[in-house]
């Protein structure tokens, strides 16, 4: 939740009042939100009235302008930062300033203010540590345009610490990607995928559809891209596209409702779509953006699916009949309702070579090349089975995100595989995957187990592997770290504005000294189970995490590697 700590007291004294702050705030927004809005625009308006006058009163600490996390800050169009509470940043250029996925605040920040035609303001959202914090956290700020008696322009502006997004920041996003659109024409495509552009937020994206309803751009489910999805239904069975056209063809612009999953998620949750209209070489297309609400209902919950340790018993006794019987045994591994196929869990064969030689699930998938198969983000599952199946251990994991059968919606699915000889004395990959597993010990410490692994055996050379967000480590809320004994932080794919800092003194929200404890115990017994609170990737608000570690020796260096999970409550 947004955590702005605002005093009731007017302006400070010899402030004059500011003309426009009912005006300013939209009716549908949150307390909070609303109070940002009215904390800036009541700020811009000093500005216009005062100018250059009204800074010094934005850096009393304590005051309406700056308390705790809640703080004014004024940038010229240059990219200069003249008021901040981070004294490193005040009175520099701070055009080129990033966040940790490489997007461009201050260039994002004026932008927002500036790039919509007739409009002055706007929200931009980016990743951010807490004054005085370490991890970066999701930030929305809210910016205005002004001018001060001057002539000078200034963008005026504070920010939230918030985790989830607002109708009145979907509209935003939709306006400004109107904007780019009618300007560019399908030029603008490329910035709703760009990673580091300002389209791409928390849980929210962009998406575009042309008017007989095909997907142009999707940059959560790209596999929908050319497809056509006027007749598709959501689990409700209410036609989603088409009522977004018959809303823009009737009233340019507004919100629907519908069932539908959240990036990496198959299970629908309740999400609110704002759509609009928008005109570019000389036709008509509909941009959209949608937000998952607080308290959003989600749809009925799917049967349980295995655990990692009960799908790795079944991949290996699975393994044992095809080895024993060979080809015949296909026939009871096609048996819906059975042990080999129930609930989306099901077998497949692979040739050595890259060929798929069974699918229990899609047989008219059989007999292709499979080598250069790869998921929606472009993680080579081919390549990935392939070298579990040529690797010495000959069995183990791959994560990726794909669809379930007969489903459009591609989620995460985590394939446990095995080598196997046939009668024949041919060998095959064998392999059953599951939707959206849940993490338990046994699978945390199998990851870890490989990982180190990797470790002991090229040591600082493993850590680009472990770091790939497209490889085998990096999937869902899990990640390998690696820590040396005296707390340096080495690798850490989720949070990499960690790695080079010595952590060992940081506590979690109870005080525990986590990376201490865990590093002593890895030094002491050579392994471990901790547990502690930590963020999810992406998250705000700390949650109960359980993560375990092993001790590694490779040359004459000792590494802590370690991965967790955040067990449901």
């Amino acid at each position: 939740m947004f955590r702005i700590c605002l005093t009731l007291a007017l302006l400070l004294p010899g402030d004059e009042s500011p003309a426009a702050t009912s005006q300013a705030v939209p009716p549908s927004v949150g307390d909070e939100t609303a109070r940002l809005i009215a904390l800036v625009t009541d700020a811009a308006e000093l500005v216009r009235v005062r100018g250059e006058a009204a800074f010094p009163g934005f850096r009393i600490d304590g005051s309406r302008w700056r308390q705790g996390e809640s703080y004014i800050f004024v940038l010229d169009l240059q990219g200069n930062m003249l008021v901040h509470p981070d004294s490193t940043l005040e009175g520099r250029n701070q055009l080129e300033l990033r966040d940790v996925n490489g997007k461009p605040i201050i260039r994002g920040l004026l932008g927002a203010a500036s790039s919509v035609p007739g409009r002055a303001e706007g929200w931009y959202h980016y990743e951010w540590p807490v004054p005085g914090g370490l991890l970066p956290r999701w930030k929305s700020s809210y910016v205005r345009l002004v001018t001060a008696p001057s002539g000078a322009r200034y963008v005026v502006g504070s920010g939230a610490y918030n985790d989830r997004m607002e109708r009145v920041f979907v509209e935003d996003a939709v306006h400004r990607a109107v904007a780019e659109v009618e300007q560019r024409g399908t030029a603008a495509f490329p910035l709703f995928h760009d990673r580091a552009g300002s389209f791409l937020m928390k849980d929210a994206y962009i998406f575009v559809v042309d008017m007989a309803g095909v997907e142009l751009v999707n940059p959560a489910f790209p596999n929908l891209e050319g497809r056509n999805l006027l007749e598709l239904k959501d689990a409700e069975g209410k036609p989603l596209v088409r009522a977004m056209l018959d809303m823009v063809r009737a009233h340019e612009s507004g919100w629907v409702d519908y069932m539908w999953p959240k990036p990496g998620e198959s299970v629908p949750t309740r999400k609110s779509t704002f759509v609009r209209m928008a005109r570019t070489d000389g036709r008509q297309v509909l941009v959209g953006c949608g937000v998952y609400l607080a308290d959003a209902p989600r749809a009925a919950g799917r049967t349980p699916t295995l655990t990692a340790s009960e799908l790795m018993t079944l991949v290996r006794d699975g393994a044992e009949v095809l080895g024993q019987r060979g080809e015949s045994a296909y026939a009871d591994f096609r048996a819906r309702g059975s042990r080999w196929f129930r609930n989306g869990t099901y077998f497949f064969v692979w040739s050595m070579e890259g060929r798929r030689i069974f699918n229990a699930a899609i047989p008219e998938g059989e007999g292709l090349d499979v080598r250069e198969l790869t998921d929606i983000h472009g993680r080579p599952i081919g390549r990935m089975i392939l070298e579990v199946a040529a690797s010495p251990a000959g069995e183990g994991w791959i994560h990726y995100l794909y669809p379930e059968p007969g489903n459009i919606f591609p989620t995460w699915k985590s394939t446990f595989l095995r080598r196997v000889t046939f009668p024949s004395g041919t060998q095959y990959v064998v392999g059953s995957g599951v939707y959206n597993m849940q993490m338990d010990r046994a699978f945390v410490e199998d990851i870890v187990r490989r990982a180190a692994g990797l470790v002991a055996e090229q040591g600082r050379g493993a850590f680009p592997l472990l770091r790939d967000r497209t490889g085998p480590f990096v999937f869902m809320d899990t990640y390998i770290f690696v820590e040396s004994p005296d707390g340096m932080e080495l690798v850490n794919a989720a949070q990499p504005s960690l790695e080079g800092r010595n952590l060992m003194d940081v506590r979690d929200v109870n005080g525990k000294a986590l990376v201490r404890e865990y590093v002593t115990a890895a030094m002491k017994d050579g392994s471990a189970w901790v547990e502690y609170y930590w963020y999810k990737p992406g998250d705000n608000i700390p949650a109960r995490k359980l993560a375990y570690v092993r001790k590694v020796q490779s040359g004459g260096e000792t590494f802590i590697v370690g991965s967790g999970l955040y067990p449901d409550e």
